[in-house]
């Protein structure tokens, strides 16, 4: 076990860490519990980095402000936050621990512990169960959730240790992060600005942004002022019936409220699809099953052609597109046309559909301003045969 204190740096390749954040005794004559928090980790057979806010030989940095950079730099890198308060209103008040933990409740990356005796405790843990955050009564059993959630940890280096364990083991960040790193790019630092976790404990990361440091190998320089917004692909399914002209050829979208649309009507328009949590499902099982759900159609899966593979928007977020044809026949055409109006989805997920058919002609109209210009781009590719 390798432990970090104030004003020490960690090694520079890292597979887990832990950061025991909480009240720091006014003197050394007062209890320091994180003495007891590292023979337990000892105990329990933990052997990487932990981070400490103490001065290992008892004298604190001569600038306050040393000590917050510090502290602030590897809350950033920590995998996960170890909040133990065991707060004693005249000994350890645990007053800036209070603001710490608000600051990084919503990280997804804390677990928090006091004893049940503890004064004040109640406002931290309402707010520790609304964010799903871990909570326990025992310095043990606390660093047990740590531990569990780190799991086997992942090695990173350099720059790579300031992403959090639980983004660097998403899908969405090591697709991206795969692609700079085949062209040579490198990562030389990173701050996690927010996620959007979903799932009933809320530890999975869905929504991501990362403030990045990247240095560009093909021009020499690194870039610092972009932020990389992420989430898992998507497959599609570009459903029509051609026609000798283009133009004419008739398409099933999907009609859907989704907060963001900025369309004349409000909602958003678009060819049926989405993605999965499960980083197992493959991206044509994936379109199957989102073109069942939003459109109540089945149909064999060896009907699909893939159309091909690109980013959606890549100035904004790195995700990408996995894009199917099928091509239907009229009467398949009608069997949708007479669905409109049904309310498909997943109920329990807020999604709600309805079936809509177009000609091609109709979407291109300025008017309509019905389709986004990446929806579009899926259709006309998905035409060209």
């Amino acid at each position: 076990m390798q432990v970090v204190y104030t004003g020490q740096t960690p090694p520079i390749t890292m597979k887990k860490s832990l950061f025991l954040a909480g009240p720091s005794p006014r003197n050394f004559d007062h209890l320091n519990w994180r003495t007891d928090a590292l023979k337990i980790l000892e105990d329990l057979g933990y052997d990487e980095v932990v981070f400490v806010p103490l001065p290992e030989d008892g004298q604190w940095p001569e600038q306050y402000e040393d000590q917050v950079d510090w502290e602030t730099k590897y809350l950033h890198m920590a995998d996960q936050i170890v909040f133990w308060v065991p707060r004693d209103l005249d000994t350890l008040p645990a007053f800036t621990t209070n603001v710490e933990f608000g600051a990084w409740c919503t990280s997804g990356k804390v677990v928090l512990g006091f004893p049940e005796q503890a004064p004040k405790m109640r406002y931290l843990a309402c707010h520790a169960q609304e964010q799903g955050v871990p909570v326990a009564h025992d310095l043990r059993e606390t660093l047990l959730f740590s531990l569990e959630r780190i799991g086997q940890g992942a090695e990173r280096t350099e720059g790579e240790r300031e992403i959090p364990l639980f983004i660097w083991k998403t899908k969405s960040f090591q697709n991206w992060y795969q692609a700079q790193q085949q062209v040579g790019n490198r990562l030389d630092g990173a701050k996690l600005l927010w996620t959007f976790r979903v799932g009933p404990e809320k530890t999975i990361p869905f929504l991501w942004a990362l403030h990045v440091r990247l240095f560009i190998a093909s021009e020499g320089r690194t870039k610092v002022n972009e932020v990389v917004i992420s989430r898992p692909d998507i497959s599609t399914v570009v459903a029509f019936v051609p026609k000798e002209n283009m133009l004419d050829s008739t398409i099933a979208l999907v009609r859907e409220f989704r907060s963001p649309a900025a369309t004349t009507d409000g909602f958003i328009h678009e060819v049926p699809g989405g993605s999965s949590w499960n980083t197992e499902d493959q991206p044509q099982e994936i379109a199957v099953q989102e073109f069942s759900e939003e459109t109540g159609f089945s149909f064999d899966p060896s009907r699909l052609r893939l159309v091909g593979t690109r980013q959606i928007a890549g100035t904004l977020y790195t995700p990408k597109a996995h894009v199917y044809a099928l091509e239907l026949s009229e009467d398949e055409m009608e069997v949708l046309q007479k669905r409109c109006g049904i309310p498909y989805g997943v109920e329990q997920d807020s999604e709600r559909t309805y079936l809509e058919i177009y000609q091609l002609r109709e979407l291109l109209h300025s008017s309509s301003n019905l389709l986004d210009w990446t929806n579009l781009g899926m259709i006309f590719s998905a035409l060209q045969r």
